[in-house]
């Protein structure tokens, strides 16, 4: 039973893990085979069952983690999956019916030192209706240009059109009930391989769901599925017919997984002599940092700024890799009491939920008792915990909320100096690359004057950051959700020093080379985002949302639209 009381699925044999291994492995080479046609079907396939399924997986969800947030699961568990089912349908029809990715010569640049970006968001006319004034960024890895842009894109799939035959085991995580399909979809059509999933005990109800989303490919012997916990996954990823793994977790999971459990493991790690010698990317944890860059703010962007990153915070209540968890903050900036006033406002007003991860108190009083200035917004008790925030780090400091993640609602505030905006996106561009674990996404939040005035300062600092995700005026972890723009840690990990993983996923539009992806968006947007969690009407919104993204068209955007409206 898990802590709500919810039974989990037994978890599989392995004698029923070898049978679906060798079914997978005499099937590799048809899948790796496949033509174009028939895959674009399966994805037509996957996109309908995606809605055809989402009020059941939403209930369940609901069921599991406590009810009334269902919003969380319409947009974490099917409108992200349908949106990044759609961006990558559409670039396989366009090189089915052009030969190449379908990215316009206008969408690519070149930076001063030669690197390629890419324009990926808007991915079409619906885009451009549905998130005015963005726009997404891939950049690409030094040494790709624009003479060769091609070769650099498009996968296997304008390469030959077959893939290496192989199998892939995708061990799933937990939190959002879209990571894992997600990521069971990238190793079948962008690595090309027959895949095995493994589901993650805290969130196994999605299994069933999965497998009606997926039912085509099991029924062709194109994947499989099983469950249950550290020793089925430990049993998986070590089987001689599974050439791949791609995990999506903790640090401390990969590293168990590559080098072994305990002291042992961890002596492997310092030896750099891993267990596990097989190819193997990951997804892993970040301390996210949200740059507040200081400006003259009026009263309505303060309160604007302070519900986007009170949502940062308590999006499916802190339980999101992504989530904000320093709060970088200029010294002398002369509204940051006000701001830091209406972001306690915003948190101190929603309302409490179940801490429903595994571990969450534990880790919520380790940080609770690392620092003395602590402050508590909203609820306590009956299994809530309050969102938390440890004020004033010293950025100097070797504080626990710098080197770890909380995976929970606690968020630290620290301060740095500069004469100017410009100073100080590049003392916190530093701060954020030497001093705060992981490498997975930041935000960076200014407003339109400041940023006119600091000039190629921004620029610098977007390009001086070390994550794979940046988001200017958007959370950082939004680049999880359009499908079109790259999902990892940022490149020049290594298996013993893994920060927060490698590889990508989610990575529609077939970029082979990324390096990091960036989305630019307007300071304050109108109306109030859906996904907020202080919308007033987030869960019929985010059920439109998600309607919208499984079947885009006019009528599914204008209600879309209305329910936004009276947020």
């Amino acid at each position: 039973m898990t802590a709500a009381g919810r039974t989990q699925q037994e978890p599989t044999s392995t004698f029923q893990i070898d049978r679906s291994l060798q079914t997978l492995a005499g099937r590799a080479a048809a899948w790796s085979q496949l033509p174009l046609a028939a895959r674009i079907e399966h994805l037509r396939t996957i996109l309908r069952r995606t809605a055809e399924v989402g009020p059941d997986l939403v209930r369940a969800a609901g069921a599991a983690k406590g009810g009334g947030f269902e919003g969380e699961d319409w947009v974490g568990g099917v409108a992200i999956q349908g949106r990044t089912v759609r961006a990558l349908l559409a670039t396989l029809e366009g090189i089915g019916s052009g030969g190449r990715v379908p990215i316009d010569a206008a969408d690519v640049s070149v930076r001063p030192d030669g690197r390629v970006v890419v324009e990926v968001t808007p991915m079409d006319r619906w885009d451009r209706l549905l998130f005015p004034g963005w726009r997404g960024e891939i950049w690409m890895e030094e040494g790709v240009s624009l003479d060769d842009l091609d070769a650099n894109l498009g996968s296997f799939y304008t390469k030959g059109g077959v893939s290496r035959p192989g199998v892939a085991a995708v061990l799933g995580a937990g939190n959002v009930a879209s990571i894992t399909p997600l990521d069971a979809l990238h190793m079948l059509f962008v690595e090309g391989k027959a895949t095995i999933v493994k589901f993650n005990p805290v969130n196994d109800y999605i299994g069933p769901y999965f497998e009606r989303v997926f039912g085509d490919l099991i029924e062709k012997g194109f994947v499989r599925c099983c469950y249950g916990g550290a020793e089925v996954g430990a049993y998986l990823v070590s089987h001689p017919m599974v050439d791949q793994v791609h995990v999506t977790g903790s640090a401390a999971t990969h590293d168990a997984i590559v080098f072994g459990p305990g002291s042992e493991g961890a002596a492997a790690k310092a030896r750099h002599e891993p267990r596990l010698t097989k190819t193997i990317t990951s997804e892993l944890g970040n301390v996210s940092p949200v740059i507040v860059v200081p400006g003259e703010w009026k009263e309505r962007d303060l309160r604007f700024q302070a519900e986007h990153l009170a949502t940062q915070m308590k999006q499916n209540e802190g339980f999101n890799c992504n989530a904000a968890k320093v709060i970088v903050l200029h010294e002398g900036w002369g509204q940051k009491e006000a701001f830091l006033a209406a972001l306690r406002r915003e948190l101190g007003a929603l309302a409490g939920r179940p801490a429903y991860y595994p571990g969450a108190f534990e880790r919520w009083e380790s940080f609770v008792a690392s620092h003395p200035d602590v402050e508590f917004l909203g609820p306590i008790g009956d299994g809530i915990i309050p969102a938390t925030l440890l004020v004033g780090l010293d950025p100097s400091a070797h504080h626990l909320a710098f080197s770890q993640e909380s995976f929970c609602a606690v968020s630290a505030t620290t301060e740095l100096g500069g004469d100017d905006a410009a100073e100080f996106l590049g003392r916190a561009v530093a701060f954020c690359n030497e001093r705060l674990d992981g490498t997975l996404n930041a935000t960076i939040i200014i407003d339109p004057v400041t940023a006119a005035e600091a000039g190629e300062a921004v620029d610098a600092a977007v390009d001086g950051l070390r994550y794979g995700a940046i988001g200017v005026n958007i959370w950082g972890g939004a680049l999880y959700a359009l499908g079109t723009t790259v999902w990892g840690g940022y490149p020049g990990a290594a298996l013993a020093d893994i920060g927060s993983g490698i590889g990508f996923v989610h990575n529609g539009r077939l970029v082979d080379h990324p390096q990091k992806s960036v989305v630019w968006a307007p300071f304050r947007q109108f109306p109030k985002p859906p996904w907020f969690v202080t919308h007033r009407n987030t869960n019929t919104a985010m059920r439109r949302f998600a309607e919208f993204e499984t079947d885009p068209g006019p009528l599914t955007l204008a209600r879309v639209a209305l329910a936004s409206l009276r947020g």
